[in-house]
């Protein structure tokens, strides 16, 4: 029997969209599977209250944590991905953050920067990525910040952002972490899928996750398709996982529990979960700030080789709201949220098999089973960042103050199902195949063996259209 498509791809974040938009570019037929709906295009993506209070278009599903405590990860399911709300900050990884580094419990890639350079250049391209000047109080803030230490080292922030937002002051407020309903932000619907959505050879279903692999009879090593939930099955030469990093392994590790097939990577099979050490710091000073933009820059400090300190973007009396104690009053918030000044502290957190993601736990609940204890090098890391920044704060004028994003905290999910060349240490090869398997590849963050101190998104999308020219015989 003929297959009804050549590639099957489940996910349309940032490594399905890439993966989808080659193939269909070079002429093959494909399914693009995404397990959520369209997201509305009007104001209700910019709503605070809607986004963040009710959690409207939140991920509402129950996992827990490897204690068996419960929690709801901060996850997001519709075309585009999380790539509609995260903020648009799109870095390259440096040469050495594809390297080992045992010391700091870091694993490396199977290949070097340069082999991913033409695909970060057609990324950049692509999600037309460029930097803002930054604006008067922030500017102000970093020159008295990098003046007293020259230690912080200050770069532009490269945004998958138009320039044209500047004369949208609501969209230019509430752009990190929202979704943009004007396409003034750079995801992967708006610069990949829908400039492939009208070829006659690509097809999208929205609405109807997967729910199994479906592999040749008496074979389970090959997978011919898909099976989704409303029962429809659709058969490929090819099927690409790119569901994310918390979701990918777990319909691979379901296929393996019910195939009983044992693969030499199969412990491996959602181990070695990242996600960084992610901080909000704010900063309130006596004054008022009327910055809008304000994620436009970040810093670097040689003594904390394995972080970032990112500024946010708008932070306001309502977003303060959100964050703040039930009982805070209202006034307040306001008082607040007029001064202050956020910034985001990232560190690369170290690998351990231990840390990972299992489908199916106690009651049918998936489990990310993650504990900073493994990692103490990255935490010690982290906290240092974060004393060194609230002291330069201080010195500067504001009071700082921080908070850790934990378990839910899953923007940058990474690393669970980590490529390498050996079966017996990872998951998939250097081109995403999955070892031990037949026309099953991955092409989502979850091969990424490192998630340096930055951002992953646009290494996820050079590493989806690298997957796309492979598939493609590019």
């Amino acid at each position: 029997m003929t297959a009804q498509y050549d590639v099957i791809i489940i996910g349309s974040g940032a490594g399905g969209g890439s993966v989808a938009y080659k193939l269909a570019n070079a002429g093959k037929r494909v399914l693009l599977i995404e397990k959520g709906a369209f997201l509305p295009r009007d104001a209700s993506t910019l709503d605070v209250r809607q986004v963040f209070v009710d959690g409207v278009f939140k991920n509402h599903v129950v996992w827990l944590d490897g204690k068996g405590d419960q929690f709801v990860p901060g996850e997001f399911y519709n075309v585009g991905g999380k790539t509609k709300w995260y903020g648009a900050a799109l870095f390259r990884f440096r040469p050495v953050e594809f390297e080992a580094e045992q010391d700091y419990g870091l694993l490396g890639w199977p290949f070097g920067y340069d082999e991913l350079k033409p695909y970060y250049d057609e990324a950049t391209d692509l999600l037309k990525i460029t930097a803002f000047k930054n604006e008067p109080e922030l500017q102000a803030l970093l020159d008295k910040i990098i003046t007293a230490d020259p230690g912080w080292q200050l770069h532009p922030l490269p945004l998958g952002l138009s320039h044209d937002i500047i004369n949208h002051p609501e969209e230019a407020k509430h752009f990190d972490g929202f979704a943009s309903p004007s396409g003034l932000k750079s995801d992967s619907e708006r610069n990949l899928i829908d400039h492939i959505r009208d070829r006659p050879n690509f097809t999208l279903l929205a609405g109807d996750p997967v729910s199994e692999l479906v592999s040749a009879p008496g074979d389970p090593r090959t997978i011919v398709g898909v099976t989704c939930a409303d029962g429809s099955t659709y058969e490929a030469e090819t099927t690409v996982l790119a569901a994310g990093a918390m979701t990918s392994p777990r319909i691979l590790q379901d296929h393996l529990h019910a195939s009983g097939l044992a693969l030499p990577c199969g412990d491996l099979v959602g181990a070695n979960f990242k996600m960084h050490i992610n901080s909000a710091v704010l900063g309130f000073s006596p004054f008022k700030d009327h910055d809008v933009l304000r994620k436009t820059a970040v810093l670097y400090n040689d003594k904390f080789p394995h972080s970032s300190m990112q500024c946010l973007g708008w932070i306001d009396p309502e977003l303060l709201a959100v964050q703040a104690p039930p009982l805070t009053p209202g006034f307040i918030d306001k008082f607040l949220g007029t001064r202050a000044i956020g910034f985001w502290a990232t560190t690369e957190d170290s690998s351990s098999p231990q840390n990972r993601i299992i489908s199916g736990g106690p009651g049918g609940k998936p489990i990310m089973d993650y504990s900073l204890d493994r990692i103490p090098h990255a935490v010690k890391e982290h906290h240092a960042l974060i004393d060194a920044w609230i002291e330069r704060l201080l010195a500067a004028g504001l009071l700082g103050v921080d908070k850790y994003m934990g378990m839910a905290g899953t923007a940058h999910a990474l690393g669970s199902l980590v490529t390498g060349t050996d079966p017996k240490t990872s998951v998939v090869d250097p081109h995403g195949k999955v070892h031990g398997m037949e026309r099953l590849y991955v092409g989502d963050g979850s091969p990424l063996p490192r998630a340096s101190r930055v951002n992953p998104s646009l290494t996820i999308y050079a590493w989806g259209l690298r997957l796309g020219d492979h598939l493609a015989g590019a």
